[in-house]
């Protein structure tokens, strides 16, 4: 079975070779506006969904992993910040609030058959000064994450409380969402383990 996720980002490859398996990667060059209208959920599933199909064609023997995650802070998107100023803007916002992060997860068969959810996860942000998220921004740089923070670094010094079934969302791909859609296509995780 050739497994490929369509991502570039470092942080999911991190995860997904801590399940031991092989796997491809390739970036996937699709659109992530949000649709006018479109909920948060719609949202990061279709652009999971999108990222797989992107690459159907240049990896027709893979099984594809996509995945998108958005922050949603008072019932708004919010993407990556893209900027210091953003994502001290973004940070000061959720000072003292709780933010819910959804992963959008998609396997895609080879065939083109494909399963997905999307993983809830929301997390407590303390109260923030100006400073200290300066000073936070500065350390880490956390301009091409959703919610401006890197929970597998300093991020953590951010929050009073995380609540959620799968920490590994909050870095953008749900390990046991994952297992689960492998399970619905009849594919065992640990058989894959090596």
């Amino acid at each position: 079975m050739k497994l490929l996720l369509a991502s570039s980002s470092p942080y999911r490859q991190q995860l997904l070779k801590q399940l031991r398996i092989d796997f491809d990667s390739a970036s996937p060059d699709i659109d992530e506006t949000p649709l006018p209208g479109e909920n948060p959920t719609s949202y990061v599933q279709r652009l999971a969904a999108n990222k797989a199909a992107a690459l159907a064609s240049d990896y027709p023997q893979h099984w594809i992993i996509g995945s998108d995650q958005t922050c949603v802070l008072n019932g708004s998107i919010c993407g990556k910040p893209g900027s210091v100023d953003q994502a001290e803007a973004q940070l000061m916002a959720a000072s003292g609030q709780r933010v819910e992060f959804l992963t959008g997860l998609c396997l895609r068969a080879p065939d083109g058959r494909q399963w997905s959810l999307v993983e809830p996860f929301a997390v407590q942000f303390r109260p923030l000064t100006p400073a200290l998220v300066k000073r936070y921004v500065a350390l880490e740089q956390p301009l091409n994450c959703a919610g401006s923070f890197k929970v597998e670094g300093l991020g953590i010094s951010l929050f009073e409380a995380l609540e959620g079934r799968d920490f590994n969302s909050l870095i953008g791909l749900p390990l046991i969402g994952l297992r689960e859609l492998l399970a619905q296509a009849d594919v065992e995780l640990l058989q894959l383990a090596h």
